[in-house]
């Protein structure tokens, strides 16, 4: 079993003091009036509300990220609202709150995590946590911390109680030496940001832990992924979720990338769906660890170009930053996911023209689009 070491307080502190949606959950449950400090050292308090069924009990860490409370949606319908804990370091709205059990964790308390593993009878971990690719280069030391000394953290307790763990990956786990157009599942991998550094060690960490300890370790390379729901969080791919705000609020978009900057991307309905599919696929059926998943590839021209089909009077201007454009430049242009579609039957169904439209029908009817349409 691999030797764990409890970390510092001062690592901990300095992410709880960051602001940043990456660390993971205390399940207040409402009705109950329980401190924090008192729900964590208590190992009958959540259990009790699970239902006894064969259903994973599941954990999600860094839950109130751009993924992790769809993530928490579709897994409740599916394994029932209470088995399913999302978690993070935030205070969460309250329409999240009261959707299913919450907890405050901090992924760099080892202590902390562990007891809410065991005294929730976890079996899934989903490990969200990390700084986004742009915020994690204005604090090195920070996403060092979150992105892998948090890992660490997780894999250890996930093979010590034999979760199955997901731990999502990126394109910015490639640099600018791996293939662009398409970029296969295995090649050469040099990223030049620490987010895309650490991804690349979690992939390698995860596949590690299964030959060497037996862990069921499940990882997907995401493309940008795109969603009406949640605000742009600082990652290099989010202007493609800034437009549509902008579209709808001022008809005025300001593209911080080139115009023919192209990178591959997916609506969060067919991400969360890839994510499920993998978890859920005979082990049997992975030939790897670490899949690529992909659903279209386009430009900020391209879409801007579709969007003003329902906002014709769109102005969109480009305004480079060098820091975003340079790690853009270093991402793949395209995903080779045949792997995937092979091994677990993975299959997008979202392009484009539908990702556009849906993002329009979930953001309002505004006059301008009602017009156009």
């Amino acid at each position: 079993m691999p030797i764990v070491r409890n970390l510092g307080r001062a690592a901990s502190q300095l992410l709880q003091s960051s602001g940043c949606g990456c660390g993971v959950s205390l399940v207040p449950v409402r009705g109950i009036g329980v401190s924090p400090r008192q729900v964590a050292s208590d190992a009958g308090f959540h259990s009790v509300t699970f239902s006894e069924s064969d259903h994973p009990r599941v954990l999600i860490t860094g839950g109130l990220g751009q993924l992790g409370v769809g993530l928490a949606k579709l897994l409740r319908k599916r394994f029932g609202k209470n088995n399913v804990i999302l978690s993070d370091i935030r205070k969460p709205a309250d329409n999240v709150f009261y959707s299913g059990p919450f907890i405050f964790t901090d992924i760099l308390d080892y202590k902390n995590l562990r007891e809410i593993v065991v005294n929730n009878r976890i079996t899934w971990l989903f490990h969200y946590s990390a700084l986004l690719s742009a915020v994690g280069e204005t604090n090195v030391p920070l996403a060092r911390a979150v992105n892998i000394t948090g890992l660490h953290n997780v894999l250890d307790i996930a093979s010590e109680h034999n979760l199955r763990l997901f731990v999502p990956s990126t394109i910015g786990a490639f640099g600018p030496t791996s293939p662009r157009d398409p970029t296969p599942d295995i090649c050469v991998q040099r990223p030049r940001t620490i987010y895309g550094v650490s991804k690349v060690h979690a992939e390698l960490m995860g596949e590690y832990y299964h030959y060497r300890y037996g862990l069921d370790f499940r990882c997907l390379r995401y493309p940008g992924i795109i969603s009406a729901d949640s605000q742009p969080g600082g990652g290099t791919t989010d202007y493609a979720v800034k437009i549509f705000h902008d579209a709808m609020k001022t008809g005025k978009f300001k593209c911080y990338l080139r115009p023919d900057t192209r990178l591959p991307m997916m609506y969060i309905d067919d991400c969360l769906k890839a994510t499920l599919e993998v978890m859920e696929a005979p082990a049997e059926s992975l030939t790897m660890r670490t899949y690529n998943i992909n659903a279209m590839s386009f430009t900020p021209e391209e879409l801007a170009q579709e969007v003003q089909k329902y906002v014709p009077e769109l102005q969109v201007t480009y305004n480079v930053d060098q820091a975003r454009q340079a790690i853009a430049d270093s991402w793949p242009m395209n995903f080779d996911d045949s792997n995937a579609r092979r091994d677990w039957g993975w299959k997008h169904d979202y392009d484009l023209p539908d990702l556009v439209t849906t993002m329009f029908s979930y953001l309002g009817s505004d006059s301008r689009i009602a017009q156009a349409n």
